[in-house]
């Protein structure tokens, strides 16, 4: 550790930019490796003052596009009962998408609660563990009752396979983001929905009801399975009760004419 300089951590920062690591990696990749310096500067391991003068990543997430409670409904009207699984399940529990096209019904493990055990892999299709997670880790995250009724009316309907996946398609392979995307799109034009509404917005839905109904933004992140709160504050932070927006109208008051 005492050999640790700032320019060692300056190509360590280098290396994730050359491996072309996203921009939420390299910004908690960041705070982790501060958060173990000032953990060993404090123990005497190393030097003080190591990160000093070094750079962070800058993180901005793009813009959210939240969907209205009308857009909602005309989704779930004019989509097809796998569409409109996702929908509910995204905008009820905050799911991402990967993790939605696994969405299983021994998940239930109250009424009240889901546990988000598993994703369906993007690029292969097969069951993988959660982003941010190792095999066999979950989360739990609320289960609205009307999102309860939906995972259980799906099912009823539609039945479920032998590990109780819900989405599966004619030649019993999980779901993919590649089908999800078609489904999607075809309900979004029927629904005469905007072009930049994507399935993923209804996981922003889902923060949206959250924090604008005061739940704190730290249970927010854990149900979202963010990796770090920054990614939830500095995503959502116009929606929280102190928000920069709402402050700027309440300071216009006092310098209103």
């Amino acid at each position: 550790m005492n050999t640790f300089t700032p320019r060692v951590a300056e190509s360590f920062l280098l290396g994730l930019e050359r491996e072309r690591a996203s921009a939420s990696v390299q910004s908690r990749s960041f705070q982790t490796l501060r958060a173990v310096l000032r953990a060993a500067e404090q123990q005497g391991a190393t030097a003080p003052g190591v990160m000093k003068g070094v750079i962070p990543p800058r993180y901005s997430p793009d813009r959210v596009t939240i969907p209205t409670f009308e857009e909602l409904s005309r989704v779930r009207e004019h989509g097809d009962a796998e569409v409109k699984l996702l929908v509910d399940i995204m905008s009820g529990c905050g799911l991402r998408t990967a993790e939605a096209c696994a969405v299983n019904i021994n998940n239930i493990v109250a009424d009240d609660i889901y546990r988000v055990a598993e994703q369906i892999s993007c690029k292969s299709g097969v069951r993988a563990p959660l982003k941010h997670r190792s095999k066999g880790d979950f989360r739990e995250v609320p289960l609205p009752d009307k999102t309860r009724q939906a995972i259980l009316h799906y099912a009823e309907n539609a039945g479920t396979d032998e590990h109780g996946f819900l989405l599966r398609t004619t030649r019993g392979n999980y779901w993919t983001k590649s089908i999800t995307s078609l489904r999607w799109k075809k309900a979004r034009e029927s629904a005469s929905l905007p072009d930049d509404l994507r399935l993923y917005s209804m996981r922003h839905y889902f923060a949206s009801n959250c924090l604008s109904n005061n739940i704190p933004i730290t249970d927010v992140a854990e149900w979202m399975g963010h990796g770090s709160i920054e990614v939830t504050f500095k995503t959502y932070r116009f929606l929280m009760p102190g928000s920069i927006g709402r402050a700027a109208k309440i300071l216009n008051v006092g310098l209103a004419s």
